[in-house]
């Protein structure tokens, strides 16, 4: 990116906040593509693009695509509850965690769903057995959309159990 184009994106004014949506510093939200119809993410100013957990990948190719198998343990704690999910790979990416550690991950493209409203959004692949929440939704997934209030949580409400693809 070039000075002047940073320096453009720097001085353009933000949307008002009555027009974008209130998010505490977690959030229920859905993957209505992935058919998770509810998991806790942490909302995370810090990180670029969300994050997934997924205990195990199958990447692989038809007709020319590169696709993924993934499986997710949607609920922290309840390994019994798995989520089988596939999707199309965007794109593979050398991503740095909070530590500084460095590991390549897939990207996928996926909807969605918070506060009643549904965009797509592009999320990395990765192990967070350690982590306490299973996704991480990202600022760039957030751009214009949302303001955070850090003190507050689940201010979005919870999804429906089942969700419209």
């Amino acid at each position: 990116m070039s000075t002047k184009t940073a320096d453009v994106i720097k001085t353009i004014p933000p949307t008002p906040a009555e027009s974008k949506m209130s998010l505490g510093w977690r959030e229920w939200v859905a993957l209505p593509d992935l058919d998770i119809s509810r998991i806790k993410a942490k909302i995370d100013t810090g990180a670029r693009t969300s994050c997934l957990h997924t205990f195990r990948t199958e990447p692989y190719t038809e007709n020319g695509e590169r696709r993924v198998r993934f499986w997710v343990h949607p609920v922290q704690n309840d390994l019994h509850q798995v989520v089988e999910c596939d999707a199309r790979v965007l794109d593979e990416r050398n991503v740095s965690d909070s530590g500084g550690h460095k590991e390549m991950r897939l990207v996928i493209e996926t909807t969605l769903l918070i506060g009643g409203q549904k965009w797509p959004i592009e999320m990395t692949l990765t192990n967070r057995d350690s982590m306490r929440f299973r996704m991480l939704l990202g600022r760039t997934a957030m751009s214009g959309r949302s303001v955070i209030y850090p003190e507050a949580s689940y201010l979005a409400g919870k999804p429906a159990l089942r969700t419209e693809k």
